[in-house]
């Protein structure tokens, strides 16, 4: 009797046992699966925006330049790199990226940043440049795009890239943009989210058979993570895209068809910047002494493309000059042409954080 009963009291225990290392498991399991905190965006009606570097961003004199014309204007919305196409990422804490070494040290108290600008109500965005990755390619070289030599591919311009089908990579990118929405970034921006362009592109070799068809299919699929990834914690999720994916009906080689891309995706940025048209693009004799044509017609072609979805629109607009001065007028005449659309959002871009204040309304306006 004793005997059984010493028997059932064992298995008694043993199943309790069990029963307790399951639940830790699960529980272990839940930490890992919920280690990021979830941002709740506060996104404006209306995106009115200017992007900045890490290193403006990490320099205090700076900040307080930048909030001080954010808190005058009609600006409402700072765009924040925080992996550029050097590869080097700039927030801190992400142990996959220490692990490679592609820590930069340009933002001390980033998370601080944040927080003063979701107070001052400024909607925070950041921006990760996802496949032109000149280190995470040359530090992983089995990440990269090659050569038909199996050497390190690099573009025009010497940068390495790395293989847009490669999950790894996707992975990669993932963590970086998890840890954005984990320090308050409220927005996760891709940049170079496409095959490489400049350079001579017929030596490109990828992980698995390139073609029209397989490039969209890798650019769709790694937003279809992004959104189980990220969407999950709260952040809304945007892409940049060339300026001619707004009319042209290809892929234009890289992967982007605006149609297909905006449709995985809560906003699409095309890059419309007038100087980077060719003369006679739109039968313009010179778009980029035109910007209120060049943009308009180019915002045109997407809402005509894009249906209802052409609310998700957020152009970034021209800044800055190359080949023709623009000041004033030439800025605001594009966020005219955005508006005489149907398009109330909109970002600027200045490679050198230089923004036209002449160009923007107050914000008693």
């Amino acid at each position: 009797m004793n005997k059984k009963l010493f028997f059932i009291a064992g298995i008694f225990i043993l199943v309790l046992g069990l029963f307790f290392i399951f639940n830790v498991s699960l529980h272990n399991e839940s930490l890992k699966e919920n280690q990021f905190r979830i941002v709740n965006p506060h996104k404006p009606e209306h995106v009115r925006g200017i992007h900045i570097t890490s290193w403006f961003a990490g320099s205090k004199k700076r900040r307080q330049e930048i909030l001080k014309l954010l808190n005058e204007t009609e600006l409402n919305t700072l765009v924040i790199a925080i992996k550029e196409s050097d590869g080097g990422v700039t927030i801190p804490g992400v142990e996959l990226v220490d692990k490679i070494g592609s820590y930069v040290s340009a933002m001390p108290g980033i998370e601080e940043f944040v927080r003063l600008l979701k107070s001052n109500n400024i909607y925070v965005v950041a921006r990760i440049v996802v496949f032109r990755d000149d280190m995470l390619a040359r530090k992983k070289p089995e990440f990269a795009v090659k050569t038909p030599g199996n050497e390190i591919w690099k573009d025009r311009k010497g940068m390495a890239w790395s293989d847009p089908y490669n999950k790894e990579v996707w992975d990669y990118n993932l963590t970086v943009a998890e840890h954005a929405i984990d320090l308050g970034f409220e927005e996760i921006q891709f940049d170079y989210i496409r095959f490489p362009s400049d350079g001579d592109t017929s030596l490109c070799r990828y992980s698995q058979n390139h073609s029209s068809v397989t490039s969209a299919k890798a650019l769709n699929d790694f937003l279809d993570l992004a959104n189980a990834r990220l969407k999950t914690l709260g952040a809304n999720i945007s892409i940049c895209v060339f300026g001619l994916t707004t009319t042209r009906r290809n892929d234009m080689g890289i992967g982007q068809n605006i149609v297909e891309i905006t449709g995985k995706t809560d906003f699409v940025c095309p890059m419309v910047y007038p100087s980077h048209y060719n003369k006679g693009e739109y039968n313009l004799p010179d778009p980029n002494s035109e910007p209120y044509k060049t943009v308009f017609v180019s915002l045109s072609g997407a809402k005509e493309r894009l249906g209802e979805d052409y609310k998700k629109l957020r152009p970034y607009l021209q800044d800055f000059s190359l080949g023709y001065k623009y000041g004033p007028k030439e800025v605001r005449d594009q966020i005219t042409a955005a508006y005489d659309n149907g398009i109330y959002d909109w970002t600027l871009w200045d490679p050198n954080c230089r923004y036209t204040r002449a160009a923007l309304l107050s914000n008693t306006e």
